[in-house]
This record gives structure tokens, C-alpha cells and sequence, in this order.
């Protein structure tokens, strides 16, 4: 595997950055996990936008400009022979001091990785999948900005682990406020009564490109669409429960905690949209992205 790291490619065993790097010391820097799809790099310009506000929102200022970011992933999708898979572009702080100031770094690090992830088996896709909800309460927005996709993880990975813990492939966090907020990876929706509901960015949600998609779909097929908050009650009496994420794409949810969703059956509102999305995906189509 070859990685474009800082303006070169080399072999990944040759893709190092230091010890010193804020990124790796205290998880400063931001990230994108793209998808490929037949060689097209889906929701390109939207993915680039949020990387560049992500970096904006901290005072990071990338080294690249779009443009060059663009055309150093196609040469690394072409390096590595990938027409299907997955991206990630990562834009660290940079090498710096042991202190917290990021203003001692001295260049942000820049690094793509292309390759491939599967997030859910086909069984997954064709008849739901069981999940909890976490006892790790999501970040409040206040504390940190849940626009900004940023390396540091670890308020997911604590969710991740209770999930792993139970023989599950992701749990549903809730806020301070005990609203539903988002799955470790993934944003959530349920469907009650033919209306598709999913919770705001005050819920503390990243604004996924994937749930942007999928709100795009629901408007244009005439399907009812609400951001608003909803509490576990509301998620249990669902008729349908669903997830969008990037690797998960659209991922029906059958089942949480020891509540069946609705019949415990793939709804037909997440199977019409899963369908469209896998359609929008074979396309060129860009959809516009608020960041």
C-alpha cells in the first residue's frame, strides 16, 4: 500500500510522522473518511468543505489547498489500484512542544490512506441489526464543537467499547439533556407514522455527509422530514429505526436494547432510501452542504 503523506507517496511502512506530533500526543487535528464508488469519489466537494471548516474551527490551517488535496487522493487512488473503497485524509497539528499550545507546532501534517472498510455484514443490510443505547453520554456541544471532526475520539471509542462488550456493532449515545444524539460512528433516524425524524445539531450530532444525503432523498421523494429532538422512549416506539454513516452507509436497526423496532423487519421507509442512496452513489451528483 502506498500513502501520500506531506506532498509524497511512499510505502506505508515508510509512513511516519513524529512522536512529537500534536495529533498523536493530544488528538489535535481534524479528518475525513470518504467512500469510492466506481472511481467516483462520493460528495467530494462536501467532504473537503467540512475538512476545511473542521480545520477552521480550531485555527488549523491545512498546508494544501483543495484543489491540491483533490488531486494528491485520485494520485493515491491510482497508486493503489482503488476504484472501490475507502479515504482517509488526515491534517494533524503538526510536530510541537510537550505543552498543550498549539501555536508552538511548527507545520500541520498531512496524510491520505486509501484502502478498503466494511463496516456490517450483508446480513446486517438485509435484516437489520441489534444495538444498545451507551451509558456514555455524548460530549455536550458546549464543551466541544461536534461539527468538528477531529482526532480525538475517545468520547466514541468509551461507547464503542460498552457496544463491543455486547456482542454488538454499535450503541446509540445520549446527550446531557438524555436526548438521542448519535451512534458511535453513525447518525440516527427513526420513522414514526411515515414521518423520518432525526436530531438536530444541538442534539451534539456531527453534521453527516451521508445523513445531508439521505435528508436530500427525503425531500425529493416526497417523504416527511423533521430535525428535531426525541428521547429513548420515542426511539423504542419507532416503527423504524435507521443509521447513515459514510462506511455504514444506510443500515437498518431492528432492535434496541431488549426492544424490537416496529415489526423487527427492515421498514419500507429505510429500504426505499437505502435503495436511492445506493443509486445516488452509481451518479455525479453533488448535493449542497451546510458545514
Amino acid at each position: 500500500m502506498m500513502v501520500w503523506i506531506n506532498g509524497k507517496l511512499v510505502d506505508k511502512n515508510d509512513a511516519k510522522i513524529s512522536v512529537f506530533d500534536h495529533g498523536t500526543l493530544y488528538g489535535d487535528g481534524v479528518f475525513e473518511g470518504i467512500r469510492i464508488y466506481g472511481g467516483r469519489v462520493f460528495q467530494f466537494p462536501a467532504h473537503m468543505d467540512r475538512l476545511f471548516v473542521s480545520a477552521e474551527r480550531i485555527y488549523l490551517q491545512p498546508p494544501y489547498t483543495k484543489q491540491e488535496l483533490i488531486d494528491a487522493t485520485y494520485e493515491t487512488m491510482r497508486a493503489n489500484g482503488v476504484s472501490d473503497g475507502y479515504i482517509r485524509m488526515v491534517v494533524t497539528r503538526g510536530e510541537g512542544t510537550l505543552g498543550l499550545d498549539p501555536f508552538q507546532c511548527f507545520a500541520p501534517c498531512t496524510f491520505i490512506i486509501v484502502g478498503q472498510i466494511a463496516m456490517y455484514s450483508d446480513e446486517m443490510y438485509e435484516n437489520g441489526m441489534a444495538v444498545i443505547i451507551a451509558k456514555t453520554t455524548r460530549t455536550p456541544a458546549g464543551c466541544l464543537d461536534p461539527r468538528v471532526k477531529s482526532l480525538n475520539y475517545l468520547n466514541n471509542i468509551c461507547a464503542k467499547i460498552e457496544c463491543v462488550k455486547a456482542s454488538l456493532c454499535e450503541a446509540i449515545m445520549l446527550n446531557d439533556k438524555g436526548n438521542v444524539s448519535e451512534a458511535t460512528g453513525d447518525n440516527v433516524f427513526i420513522v414514526k407514522d411515515g414521518v423520518v425524524i432525526t436530531p438536530p445539531a444541538e442534539a451534539g450530532i456531527l453534521l453527516g455527509i451521508t445523513r445531508n444525503a439521505v435528508m436530500h432523498l427525503c425531500k425529493r421523494m416526497d417523504i416527511p422530514l423533521k430535525e428535531r429532538d426525541f428521547k429513548p422512549v420515542e426511539l423504542y416506539a419507532a416503527d423504524e429505526c435507521f443509521l447513515t454513516g459514510t462506511a455504514a452507509e444506510v443500515i437498518a436497526v431492528t432492535k434496541v436494547d431488549d426492544r424490537t423496532i416496529g415489526d423487527g423487519k427492515v421498514g419500507p421507509v429505510t429500504g426505499k432510501l437505502l435503495a436511492a442512496f445506493r443509486e445516488l452513489t452509481r451518479t455525479d451528483e453533488e448535493i449542497p452542504y451546510q458545514a
